[in-house]
């Protein structure tokens, strides 16, 4: 049996463990809160801009544009979205796991170049075999704004559109719930708006009119001002920047409800912990006073 300085001693480090923990968990709630909020936040604005582009697109499906462009499969960029720290479970390992499962599923990308977000992904990958994008954000997530997410935005723009990569996949874990982050792949260009399921007739906006409501059935006309390609060339890439904040921000939003997890079950562990040592100590300190006092009546005994 452990001594009683060992299990004092033992007992303090899980009590120090146990307090750091319930001090994370405090600060990945308050965190949570504001990242939770900037998600719901930016629902409306996802649901207006594709039902917008949805709509230009379907009433002139004869136009086209460089980021809705199909080109044969064979140099990608990879995203992958990971978090700034650990302490929060299998966030970024499940992420990284789902980086090598869809580079498994496509041997014929001759050339895959990833693009780590965030500082454990940045360090995972760097130790890896496969090539590193020029440009990387490992402390993004932290304080993540629109200006940020568009610098992204643009970089992979560039890339895609002088064709140095014929697609672009990012890897993120969505946020569903304070216990569920569900690990996404999703392309990203080219370009492919679906409309949302919900979706009725389609929404007026700046520069969009539409003409007076026409009977079922009866194909609809629609005015565009100053003109389509122009509507199309604006909101595409204002479309794509939005797709890399929202990733950005379910991924971040993720990373706080994991931590806040992990950190919750590491102090329930910790408590358990302590009530075990707490009894061992109990048990041992009982055996060395029951064993003092024997030795102080054995040593009476031998006096009389």
């Amino acid at each position: 049996m452990a001594s009683l300085i060992d299990i004092r001693r033992r007992l303090r480090s899980v009590t120090s463990t146990q307090q750091i923990t319930r001090a994370m968990k405090m600060v990945a709630a308050a965190k949570l809160r504001r990242a939770q909020d900037r998600v719901i936040g930016a629902r409306p604005y996802s649901k207006l801009i594709t039902s917008v582009l949805s709509s230009v697109r379907e009433h002139a499906p004869g136009l086209s544009h460089p980021l809705l462009a199909e080109r044969e499969e064979k140099k990608v960029l990879v995203v992958v979205v990971a978090g700034d720290r650990g302490l929060c479970g299998a966030f970024n390992t499940n992420v990284h796991r789902a980086v090598v499962h869809l580079l498994s599923e496509h041997p014929g990308w001759s050339e895959v170049t990833l693009l780590p977000i965030g500082k454990k992904a940045v360090e995972h990958w760097r130790r890896r075999k496969y090539p590193i994008a020029e440009k990387s954000w490992p402390d993004i997530l932290g304080s993540l704004s629109a200006p940020k997410a568009t610098e992204v935005a643009r970089f992979l723009s560039e890339e895609f559109l002088s064709e140095r990569v014929d697609a672009v996949y990012v890897v993120v874990n969505v946020f569903r719930s304070v216990i569920s982050q569900v690990v996404t792949t999703q392309k990203l260009l080219p370009l492919s708006p679906v409309s949302p399921a919900t979706e009725g007739k389609p929404r007026g906006d700046a520069r969009a009119a539409a003409a007076a409501p026409a009977a079922p059935g009866e194909q609809v006309d629609y005015l565009y001002e100053p003109s389509v390609e122009a509507i199309l060339a604006w909101l595409l890439p204002r479309y794509l920047e939005f797709m890399v904040y929202r990733a950005l921000a379910e991924s971040a939003a993720a990373e706080m409800g994991a931590r806040m997890t992990a950190m919750d079950a590491a102090s329930k562990n910790a408590g358990e912990m302590i009530d075990k040592l707490t009894l061992s100590y109990n048990r041992a300190r009982q055996a060395r006073i029951t064993k003092e006092l024997i030795e102080i009546v054995s040593g009476a005994a031998a006096l009389e």
